[in-house]
């Protein structure tokens, strides 16, 4: 589903071009905000709240505290909505450089109820393992997603910049609210089938709004700043001495067309990372600290091993992925300066959901919130005197100061021991060692495409084989 979803973005990207990207990332970071607004912490608080009260077999009062929050995402919803609409003059003349005009934010606000309820259902189904009803859903939005902005730009795409930010929004929202008619529907399925249909009433209030409000608060402010963040850093790239189109055509192949390839990889790591809170927060409420510590060191073991090896495939392959991907060889320079990021990035994202999980979320908040307060200032500062270069040093800064903060969190709340040896230096020596195989043994076909995927697919093997035998010798010494 997210290669898919990489390969029709790459797709769009190419046809859009560059400087169309940077205007939508944008939006997308506007509507983000608006989105954080929307749903307020309430799929966390479903998180929390089901996942305890089914692990003490009382689904009744878990459906109630889930009709709650659907109910107060509706109306956080609509309030979002009212207030993108309401500022949507303000936001394109300041931040969107004038090169749209209201219409893609009145769009947007149709579907920010949608998306506030369907985060709601959706963690619901995760708390019950049954986030395969999680996975139906969302690709039959993709689908949607997909046949509309084909539609749309195929009608709209000559009309310059504002008509194809109007087709992906919309897109957007209408498979947004069909993808929420679908998972509400297998919603009521389920809870028949559980025979709770027939409850009514709403309750736990008070602990939805204890865990909420705290989460919301400390959302809006890492929203805030984190949308204010990627606002400003078109203007001040212009302030470096770039034009407008320029800036807003760096910005889009960075944050628009290299970050996206770079994070595809976390489905390997997300697919599971969102499963954790709520098998933490079983754990935490049986008092199980003895699991919580072996899974956890069960999970960094392989999440670091994978991170290290995608990090060498960026490093290693950056010129050729760049060619291939975007035919564009500034790209593949971007992928190989951001690769020794990609560790910190996809490891910081598994300390964060084992955190939530140990209802330790505001910590988390607290941790972005500083992150980005610290970066902006950066941004402020590195960008009018260093221009891209100044962007490149504050996203290192992000990412490091962040993973950092994580680390001594998790090590504070669930007394886990860093094993360097098994997450850290294995898989190091793994991937040096599959450089100098491929470097002798690789491949040099006249297609740069099928020369690419097969010295990944040589590099991968050979890295798996040589994790395989180094674990092994360790496991027989000890």
């Amino acid at each position: 589903m997210r290669f898919a979803t990489l390969i029709f973005n790459v797709y769009i990207s190419n046809k859009i071009g560059s400087e169309a990207v940077g205007v939508f990332s944008l939006v997308m970071a506007v509507y983000l905000f608006f989105i954080t607004i929307a749903t307020s912490g309430l799929n966390i608080a479903v998180t929390i709240i089901v996942s305890e009260k089914f692990a003490l077999n009382n689904g009744k009062i878990a459906i109630k505290a889930l009709r709650t929050c659907i109910f107060f995402s509706l109306l956080l919803g609509i309030i979002s909505g009212t207030l993108i609409i309401l500022f949507s003059n303000f936001i394109t003349k300041n931040f969107l450089h004038n090169m749209v005009s209201s219409k893609p934010l009145f769009y947007i606000a149709i579907g920010l109820p949608f998306i506030a309820m369907s985060s709601c259902i959706n963690s619901y189904f995760t708390c019950i393992r049954k986030a395969y009803k999680n996975a139906i859903t969302q690709i039959f939005e993709f689908i949607i997603k997909m046949v509309v902005t084909i539609i749309l730009l195929k009608i709209n795409i000559s009309k310059g910049v504002e008509y194809i930010c109007i087709s992906l929004i919309l897109a957007d929202v209408i498979s947004e609210i069909c993808s929420f008619t679908l998972i509400f529907i297998l919603y009521i399925i389920d809870i028949k089938i559980k025979k709770l249909n027939n409850v009514r009433s709403f309750g736990q209030r008070f602990n939805i709004l204890k865990i909420a409000l705290p989460v919301a608060i400390a959302s809006y402010i890492r929203s805030g700043l984190s949308t204010f963040k990627q606002l400003i850093i078109p203007k001040k790239l212009e302030e470096s001495g770039l034009s407008c189109n320029n800036a807003l055509s760096k910005y889009g192949i960075i944050n628009g067309m290299v970050m996206p390839v770079i994070t595809f990889p976390t489905v390997f790591i997300n697919s599971y990372s969102m499963l954790l809170i709520p098998e933490f927060s079983t754990y935490l409420a049986q008092k199980n600290y003895k699991a919580i510590n072996y899974i956890s060191n069960k999970i960094f073991k392989f999440a670091c091993s994978f991170a290290i090896c995608v990090c060498s495939i960026f490093m290693f392959f950056s010129n050729e992925l760049g060619l291939v991907i975007y035919d564009n060889i500034e790209t593949g320079y971007y992928f190989k300066l951001i690769a020794p990021l990609i560790f910190f990035m996809y490891i910081d994202n598994i300390i964060d959901c084992i955190l939530k999980g140990l209802n330790e979320q505001i910590g988390v908040m607290l941790c972005n919130i500083l992150d980005l307060s610290i970066t902006t200032c950066f941004i402020f500062f590195l960008l009018p005197a260093w221009g891209i270069t100044g962007y490149i040093i504050s996203i290192f800064i992000s990412e490091l100061l962040n993973f950092t903060i994580s680390l001594i969190q998790l090590i504070k709340y669930s007394k886990i021991k860093i094993r360097f040896y098994d997450w850290v230096l294995v898989p190091l020596i793994c991937s040096l060692t599959s450089y100098l195989f491929i470097s002798i043994f690789h491949f040099d076909f006249v297609n740069i495409f099928t020369n690419l995927i097969y010295n990944i697919f040589l590099f991968v093997a050979f890295y798996l084989f040589v994790f395989f035998i180094v674990n092994k010798g360790f496991r027989d010494v000890s």
